[in-house]
């Protein structure tokens, strides 16, 4: 295997690199109670149950709303992390993997905007009286289909992010071979699960939702392990003979 020639990136090393992934990626997880315990508050294709779950339990919803916003503030310490765990292998392509993260919680960010609106028109009373029922629960379908459907979309960001990540894991030296394969097909998946609708509608794709959850094992491996990582050290250079 090459030697890879390690220069910190302003005096962050690699263990603090891998320390910081980890927190982001703790970061992380509660958007998996949002959607699994706060999500079913909005009930789908019934507007009417959704806009009363939502003033009835406008706390619940508020909560989601935060665990989305620290959702995409882990996006970004990850995106900052791992160019700086990836770096060494290829400065450039890692900072590329950055961007597509650091663009994809950008337009979170946005979506979560639209779960704001969607608080704000349900709660203030004046909006029923301006809008009517009727419309009122129109505006709402169409806000909370619009951060779903786009938050779909904006997943093959991230997708590329991973399969640009796993490259790099791949080709690290101080990073498992095997890591960077994982990281690499869920990354491919998430690029080709939304446009599954558009390219493959007849295939089911169901089974890739076990299969995302591999992204975890980077995490996992950099908890356990990366307090432990050393970057490889690249073989003396011999001054030619006077």
């Amino acid at each position: 295997m090459t030697a890879v020639t390690v220069r910190p990136i302003e005096g962050i090393s690699l263990r603090r690199a891998a320390f910081a992934a980890v927190v982001g990626y703790v970061l992380l997880q509660p958007v998996i109670y949002a959607e699994f315990v706060l999500d079913p508050q909005i009930v789908a294709n019934n507007t009417a149950q959704t806009v009363q779950n939502i003033q009835t339990h406008g706390d619940v919803f508020a909560w989601q709303i935060v665990c989305y916003l620290s959702n995409y503030v882990g996006d970004i310490i990850i995106a900052w992390a791992l160019y700086l765990l990836l770096a060494p292998v290829n400065r450039a392509l890692s900072l590329l993997a950055a961007v597509f993260q650091w663009v994809y919680a950008v337009l979170g960010f946005q979506g979560v905007l639209q779960l704001v609106d969607v608080f704000r028109v349900v709660r203030a009373g004046s909006y029923v009286k301006t809008f009517g029922t009727t419309q009122l629960q129109a505006q709402v379908d169409l806000l909370l289909r619009s951060h779903r459907y786009d938050w779909s979309f904006i997943l093959i960001l991230f997708g590329i992010h991973l399969v640009l990540v796993g490259y790099l894991i791949f080709r690290s030296g101080y990073l498992p071979k095997w890591l960077g394969i994982v990281i690499f097909v869920v990354g491919a998946g998430w690029v080709i699960t939304p446009l599954r609708p558009f390219l493959f509608p007849s295939v089911n794709f169901g089974w890739f939702f076990i299969l995302s959850f591999g992204e975890l094992l980077l995490p996992l491996w950099l908890l356990i392990v990366g307090w432990r990582l050393k970057a490889p050290v690249p073989p003396a250079v011999e001054s030619p003979a006077a």
